[in-house]
């Protein structure tokens, strides 16, 4: 674990029955392969910024995680993150590979989710199209969502209008007539 920026330790007191819980911090690692980890189930919240890892294969251990940040994420599928069946949060910046959401419905429990493109890509126009925003709407717990640069195929958001449990929502780059509707529905 020399690689890690900071790997620290933190007893919750709110969390007993977990025993010890850990926050992984990795910034701008220049390895190509993820750290091991010697307890990955006792990790529960990480933060992967800018690391040039070729994959991020190893989190899918780490099965107690409530909070990920993830900035550039190197990987075509979002996949392994599927039995993070514990997520609360998620943030991913940049994610260019990646046309499918459809992974992501396995995180029932998920509250916040936020998907982004680099800020950089702003100016340029560039965005990130996946097949639909389906699988993100249907989660049954998700009150927060912010999609900065990351639209479907249709550029519609008709599927967030159908969410129960949405309360907030924030797009970019998408038609004004689409951001409209947002504005609508969960105000500004």
């Amino acid at each position: 674990m020399d690689s890690c920026d900071v790997f620290r330790s933190y007893a919750d007191p709110s969390k007993h029955w977990l025993g010890p819980t850990m926050h992984l911090e990795l910034m701008r690692q220049k390895e190509i392969s993820f750290p091991e980890v010697a307890v990955p189930d006792s990790v529960t919240s990480a933060r992967i910024w800018h690391c040039r890892y070729k994959s991020l294969i190893p989190l899918s251990q780490m099965v107690n995680l409530r909070e990920l940040v993830i900035a550039s994420y190197p990987d075509s599928t979002l996949e392994l993150l599927a039995g993070l069946v514990k997520l609360e949060r998620l943030e991913i910046v940049h994610l260019p590979k990646i046309r499918s959401l459809s992974p992501l419905s396995a995180l029932r429990k998920l509250k916040q989710l936020s998907l982004s493109t680099l800020p950089s890509w702003d100016s340029s126009g560039k965005v990130t199209v996946v097949e639909s925003l389906q699988p993100v709407a249907e989660l049954p717990e998700l009150e927060e969502l912010s999609l900065f640069g990351v639209l479907p195929e249709s550029k519609s958001i008709e599927h967030l209008l159908l969410s129960k449990t949405l309360r907030r929502v924030r797009v970019s780059k998408y038609p004004p007539s689409e951001q409209q509707k947002v504005l609508e529905k969960y105000g500004a």
